[in-house]
């Protein structure tokens, strides 16, 4: 079968498309055929060598991808051939099939799209996870979202509208500032070009935001620190700036608020139930349309570099899609 393959941690440069043994599902496995496969900071991050964990080279990249169900293993009981899916694994996406754990894929509906089901098993999931599981949103609250033009912050501010926060969207760049305002963000800060502190203390009067749903790091994370109201829920999701920032412990212990982490991937494989039945709310939220996943631009699988390259300059806001089928 056709497939990107990554043959140096490099990046983009690693990558080229050729020929590998298709995978064969294994007992709790389906094998899927590949209409559409999302591209991630996260595949990014691995293709360079710098995520939590690197595969044996070469390997095919992606996270997540929908489809047709192929076949199945003896063991599993929820898919059939000819199921239309959205599946995501660790890896292989980025290929005309790819397999994945029975309870890391979900039906889709008919009337739902392939390039959009594609992209939101990783953002989507994150962000129910994040703001149900983790933080409790409640309606009303402030939620401010770090990195909101990308994929899974679009995804929160997407997921947080609908729970009925007030959504505060900070970007890096006043066209990404006027792009988030107009797919759901109340209000945005544009912090690279604004002071983020002055902003966030002028939109909630002094008081700080309920939830921050922090994915820069650096600096930013810093300033969020001490702009948490009381009692407030400091999300640290990842550190797409490149730096691990620390915290003075006495923010919370003056504020009572707490410093919440976020890592979807390991609580998908602890909870895997808990996992499925967010995957399935996603689903029936995007069959509805009470969910709209952004998708930046469409391209062929051959082009998967160009895609890594446009995540890794900052330039794609939600998700691009690799055409498989």
């Amino acid at each position: 079968m056709k497939a990107v393959l990554c043959k140096a941690f490099t990046g983009a440069d690693g990558l080229a498309v050729g020929e590998v043994d298709a995978p064969e599902p294994g007992p709790q496995e389906i094998l899927v055929d590949i209409h559409a496969a999302a591209v991630s900071f996260m595949d990014c991050l691995m293709a360079s060598g710098g995520y939590q964990m690197r595969p044996e080279l070469p390997y095919v990249p992606g996270t997540e991808g929908a489809g047709v169900v192929a076949a199945v293993g003896d063991k599993v009981t929820r898919f059939a051939p000819g199921d239309r899916v959205a599946c995501s694994n660790w890896t292989g996406g980025f290929a005309e099939r790819m397999v994945a754990k029975e309870w890391k894929a979900v039906k889709l509906p008919e009337g739902v799209d392939f390039a959009a089901a594609s992209t939101i098993l990783h953002n989507y999931t994150t962000a129910h996870y994040a703001l149900i599981e983790r933080a409790r949103l409640e309606p009303g609250e402030t939620l401010l979202v770090t990195g909101a033009a990308g994929g899974v912050g679009l995804a929160v501010v997407d997921v947080g509208r609908k729970l009925g926060a007030r959504v505060i969207a900070a970007v890096g760049g006043a066209e990404k500032a006027a792009f988030v305002r107009a797919h759901g963000a109340d209000e945005a800060i544009d912090y690279a070009g604004e002071d983020l502190r002055e902003r966030v203390k002028a939109l909630t009067g002094g008081a700080g935001v309920d939830v921050c749903f922090e994915t820069v790091g650096g600096e930013v994370f810093k300033s969020m620190a001490r702009l948490m109201n009381w009692g407030g829920r400091l999300m640290p999701i990842g550190f797409a700036g490149g730096a691990i920032p620390e915290v003075a412990m006495n923010l919370p212990l003056l504020k009572n608020y707490a410093i919440v982490g976020v890592f979807t991937g390991a609580w998908t494989e602890r909870f895997p139930e808990e996992s499925r039945q967010a995957n399935e709310t996603i689903v029936a939220w995007l069959a509805a349309g009470e969910i709209a996943p952004y998708i930046d631009r469409e391209l062929p699988l051959e082009r998967a570099g160009e895609a890594m390259r446009a995540i890794a300059d900052r330039s794609v806001r939600g998700r691009i899609v690799l055409k498989v089928r």
